[in-house]
């Protein structure tokens, strides 16, 4: 009887095995080989899951996406308003191991992702779950008197997005201490505090 495969669960550990090359020896040791090498595999078992390399690419951006909005919604469970704000965007900024190693590997990513030929749904990732979240944080934070009334939600919802991708780009090229990266957000906020 023929061996039944999850192939979702599949493309998702060959995309999780490309993230911990990246991890580990950085983008210019990514390769399919690499990757199929960290899986212990051959190479060729890659494409019954893969159209090719940039569809692994593609993937394992989109992991990183995932892995992102899991750890958002544990991170915000139970919150509200600033609160809420302050956990999600702890866990897009790059202020610990995790969110560090994530800033190089994603901004690597940009690069290949925007060269790429389009297929279709092969956009970008974005974090929908981030703006959802934001978005609701922030309307809290007005509603529970933490904001003031006339905060302009949508430009701060644009500055926080900006952040998120900025300084994952800092910290790439130039790398600072976590204060520095919660500076960025504390200035963005503070302004509108009640």
């Amino acid at each position: 009887m023929p061996r039944v495969v999850d192939h979702d669960a599949r493309r998702r550990d060959i995309a999780a095995a490309l993230l911990a090359v990246a991890a580990r020896d950085g983008h210019e040791g990514v390769n399919s080989r690499a990757v199929a090498r960290e899986l212990g595999v051959a190479v060729g078992s890659l494409w019954h899951y893969f159209d090719g390399f940039d569809d692994v690419i593609r993937a394992a951006a989109a992991e990183v996406t995932r892995r992102t909005e899991e750890r958002i919604q544990r991170a915000t469970e139970g919150l509200r308003g600033l609160a809420r704000l302050d956990a999600l965007m702890r866990e897009v900024l790059p202020i610990d191991a995790t969110t560090r190693t994530e800033a190089h590997i994603v901004v690597g990513f940009w690069g290949r992702l925007a060269s790429l030929a389009p297929t279709e749904g092969s956009g970008m990732p974005t974090l929908p779950l981030w703006r959802s979240e934001t978005e609701e944080a922030l309307e809290e934070a007005v509603a529970d008197g933490e904001l003031r009334a006339g905060t302009p939600r949508e430009d701060l919802l644009a500055l926080l997005r900006a952040i998120t991708y900025g300084q994952q780009v800092v910290e790439v090229a130039e790398p600072v201490g976590p204060e520095a990266h919660l500076a960025v957000l504390a200035a963005i906020v503070t302004p509108w505090r009640a």
